[in-house]
């Protein structure tokens, strides 16, 4: 059996209070040692702090909430940014009022335009003959808000081109030129100019060639009669009214064309049209040197090949099967370079000057850019099957 302890009346003994007073102290630091163990190895366990980790994620939150601020480049920002300056708004003004106010001169009309050259105090700007036609006065519009008197030097009907002069005081820029012979179909372009007016001044529009040396029917009399076929390249880049006038440009943010014109109609979408600079150079240059365009003339009206059905081709033309491609004169003007070279309707040019013909456009880039009025043109053309030869001197087009 076992044995207790006891007091001499058989109760147990109390416990000592210094022995539980020294076994609570005991238990107070070991927990106290543990705690701090534990804490040195997690620190972000200590109340009122917050663990690096987490202030990260906190901090990265906060910036998404805020918005990243991001400088984004492109090819097609550098471009703007290369051109944009150079691009400005066109007013068409002219005298209004009636008997009971005062004349005075009102903005009837907004285009674009494009500065193309600055020498000594005067800076030139190229847009298009219908943005100016009939005004009064111009004022021009720069990128930075800045209005400026400019002035009719020349303009040209046919092309639908026209040159100005302003001071350059206020210039902050002079596009570059570019090449629109290289041009390739899908090649990105920019189109930029103030589609609507003013309001929206500056505006850009990207897509890509369509097309090259196209020919499209104008009507310049509104007569309802096509009177030229006009030489433009064709974009998917948005042209609307208030570009013409406006620039064309390649990711070089080079001027490869002014912008003229679009179909619209509610079955078409994306084909909008600008004149290619290498096409539009010698017009401005002469607009500027003379104030107008002057061009050597054959005395003939002129149709595409490609555009005669093969029905044609065989009974009134007489052409045999391999000859595909070259311009037939669908008439020629009495008295004129061609009539007394002998030239006849239905005649089909094939060759100028040793140089084959497949088109109007490639014709009048050969007449236009490379013959002076009073210079021989030599021409190869199939009249019933047979192929001619005629000499013609060329003659001033406003002459006929």
């Amino acid at each position: 059996m076992g044995y207790y302890n006891q007091t001499p009346n058989g109760r147990q003994p109390k416990p000592s209070r210094s022995g539980s007073f020294f076994a609570g102290i005991f238990g107070v630091l070991v927990g106290a040692l543990l705690m701090w163990l534990l804490f040195s190895q997690a620190p972000g366990l200590l109340p009122g702090t917050v663990s690096t980790d987490s202030g990260t994620q906190i901090q990265q939150q906060n910036r998404e909430q805020q918005g990243a601020s991001l400088d984004i480049t492109t090819d097609v920002t550098k471009a703007v940014d290369e051109a944009s300056d150079a691009v400005v708004g066109v007013s068409n003004l002219q005298t209004g009022g009636d008997f009971f106010s005062q004349s005075q001169e009102q903005a009837v009309g907004t285009g674009s335009g494009v500065i193309y050259k600055s020498e000594g105090d005067t800076a030139y700007i190229v847009t298009n003959h219908h943005v100016v036609d009939g005004a009064s006065g111009i004022e021009v519009t720069l990128s930075d808000g800045t209005k400026v008197e400019a002035q009719v030097v020349g303009s040209d009907i046919w092309t639908d081109l026209a040159v100005l002069e302003m001071s350059n005081d206020k210039v902050q820029d002079v596009v570059e030129l570019g090449d629109s012979d290289a041009l390739k179909r899908g090649e990105a372009v920019i189109a930029i100019g103030n589609p609507l007016g003013l309001e929206f001044s500056g505006s850009v529009t990207s897509g890509v060639v369509s097309g090259t040396d196209r020919a499209v029917p104008v009507d310049l009399d509104g007569d309802g009669t096509e009177d030229w076929q006009a030489e433009v390249l064709q974009t998917d880049a948005a042209i609307n009214p208030g570009n013409s006038g406006g620039a064309l440009v390649n990711l070089a943010g080079q001027l490869i064309g002014i912008n003229s014109m679009k179909i619209a109609t509610s079955q078409v979408e994306g084909i909008g049209f600008s004149i290619p600079i290498n096409s539009a150079l010698p017009v401005i240059n002469q607009l500027e040197a003379t104030g107008e365009m002057v061009r050597p003339a054959m005395g003939i009206t002129l149709i595409d090949l490609a555009q005669v059905p093969n029905a044609y081709r065989e009974d009134t033309l007489n052409l045999t099967e391999d000859i595909t491609a070259g311009v037939v004169v669908s008439s020629v003007v009495p008295s004129s370079a061609a009539d007394e070279a002998g030239m006849r309707q239905y005649d089909v040019i094939v060759e100028m000057d040793g140089q084959a013909i497949e088109d109007i456009i490639e014709l009048r880039k050969h007449l236009y850019n490379e013959k002076q009025i009073g210079d021989m043109l030599q021409v190869k053309a199939y009249r019933n099957g047979e192929l001619l030869e005629f000499e013609l001197e060329l003659t001033d087009n406003s002459t006929l």
